[in-house]
């Protein structure tokens, strides 16, 4: 059996992208909108459901329109403002009311290059440890995705808003942590217009002639 099979991913894409200046899960990236790009890593990795979190009004309906025709689950998260925790937050709820998955990995649509063996990792560190969380290290930066135990789900509200998502709640397991080790190549960030210039140019040296503009 897939070792993703059991479990839940959720796709956050709620954020402000104040560095970005417009929505960065719309900006095109290799000929498709950059959160398509993550969406279809998740549902080809294998995973037995996939939410997405998105911001309120016309741009949340912008970036539900753009993922169509992909099976997923929808929340809205209606205070994106509050940072990146309100985000796992609202996803936490839902999943926590609406799914039975024993763990649910959180990712980020502005991480194109993360690849599926990197969640098949994740799968099967859980399927083994069974652990309460795991987060994935690039080199010496732990980023997404991070997995978390489906108890943990309800003590993502005992924290308040912060930009940092559950870092406070991973610091607080101490052994009941793992860790997974991934090449520093995946970790490309879309954060500001420098990081989006780069990432065109890496999907234009896999895709020849694969350009987006500005």
């Amino acid at each position: 059996m897939n070792s993703l099979s059991s479990l839940a991913a959720v796709l956050l894409m709620a954020g402000r992208s104040t560095r970005m200046g417009q929505p960065k899960a719309l900006l095109p990236l290799g000929g498709m909108p950059l959160c398509r790009h993550a969406a279809q890593t998740l549902v080809e990795a294998g995973y037995g459901e996939v939410w997405a979190v998105l911001p309120p009004g016309e741009t949340g309906d912008a970036v539900r329109a753009a993922l169509q025709g992909l099976p997923l689950r929808w929340v809205t998260n209606p205070q994106p403002a509050q940072g990146l925790l309100s985000s796992f937050q609202a996803a936490g709820e839902a999943l926590w009311a609406e799914s039975a998955a024993p763990a649910v990995v959180f990712t980020l649509a502005d991480m194109p290059l993360v690849r599926r063996d990197t969640h098949q990792a994740l799968g099967t560190v859980f399927g083994a440890e069974q652990p309460a969380a795991i987060i994935t290290r690039y080199g010496e930066v732990a980023a997404p995705p991070t997995l978390l135990r489906r108890d943990l789900l309800p003590r993502l509200h005992e924290f308040p808003p912060s930009d940092h998502g559950p870092r406070t709640l991973l610091r607080e397991l101490g052994r009941e942590l793992k860790k997974i080790d991934r090449p520093a190549a995946e970790l490309l960030d879309i954060d500001t217009p420098e990081a989006w210039a780069q990432a065109q140019q890496l999907f234009a040296e896999v895709t020849p002639g694969a350009q987006d503009g500005p």
